[in-house]
């Protein structure tokens, strides 16, 4: 095994530990140790990372499921839009978009660039949402109980959600997780299991949408998915001894400085 695909599956771990930690944020790594570290295209990396998300989520949602934290009838409401968002995107919109976006004098935007500046920006924002603690704030503004939940609004958000969920392969947790709280009025710990039931169907009908036009080295990418559990399982038990929400702060600033990392890589280097 080479040095790259060691630290690649090392990554996979790491990336499992800070799911099962601090309940989010992991799978926005899974892209750029894809890209970054095993030299593996960004369309490519994007459709393998919807599998790793969907897979670690599905466990997730697995346990929540059994504690009887997923309000079904507001995850169909999101869910179906932003299954069909995320599956049509990979399948229709992703291939059909140029390889060359722009180009101006020595000035290329490829399609590879525009993905990973898009994932950037998205980092960016999971960053700000994990450094400021925006469920606390959610929390606070809960209005658990009430009935007036807004069914337009929740499936033209899905659909939004599904868009950047196929362009990207993240999951978008930190965006769904405040469209249950404040378009379903669910509680805070019922949006969080309910978003991992959302995640893990987008993401893995959204990588159907992949099979048929891009080939998919299955060994590799089952190798990659197993590790990121296994993982999960690691970090929910070292959560029992370390201060979660310490390290969740700690950890959006890294993601912070990652963003601005790819960002500037993509558009300088």
């Amino acid at each position: 095994m080479d040095s790259s695909l060691f630290f690649g599956y090392f990554g996979a771990l790491i990336t499992g530990i800070v799911l099962g930690l601090i309940g989010g944020g992991g799978s926005i790594l899974t892209v750029p140790i894809l890209v970054y570290l095993l030299s593996i295209q960004a369309v490519t990396a994007t459709a393998y990372s919807l599998f790793v998300v969907g897979s670690a989520s599905f466990v997730g949602a697995a346990r929540n499921l059994s504690k009887g934290l997923v309000n079904f009838e507001s995850a169909i409401a999101f869910c179906v839009p932003a299954v069909i968002a995320v599956f049509s995107t990979r399948k229709f919109l992703v291939p059909a978009i140029p390889e060359v976006l722009w180009s101006s004098n020595n000035i290329i935007l490829t399609k590879e660039m525009a993905i990973m500046v898009l994932f950037a920006l998205l980092m960016l924002a999971a960053s700000f949402s994990m450094i400021f603690d925006s469920k606390k704030i959610l929390s606070s503004n809960n209005n658990e109980g009430t009935n007036d939940i807004n069914y337009a609004l929740l499936l033209v958000l899905g659909s939004l959600t599904g868009v950047i969920t196929g362009l990207v392969g993240a999951g978008g947790g930190f965006i769904i997780i405040p469209i249950l709280v404040l378009i379903a009025r669910m509680p805070m710990k019922k949006a969080v299991g309910t978003s991992l039931l959302i995640i893990a169907l987008n993401s893995l009908i959204g990588f159907l949408g992949d099979v048929s036009h891009t080939t998919i080295d299955w060994p590799f990418l089952l190798i990659f998915t197993t590790l990121a559990i296994v993982g999960i399982f690691v970090g929910m038990w070292l959560n029992k001894c370390i201060d979660g929400k310490k390290l969740k702060k700690g950890f959006g600033w890294f993601v912070l400085v990652m963003g601005l990392y790819i960002m500037y890589k993509e558009l300088f280097i």
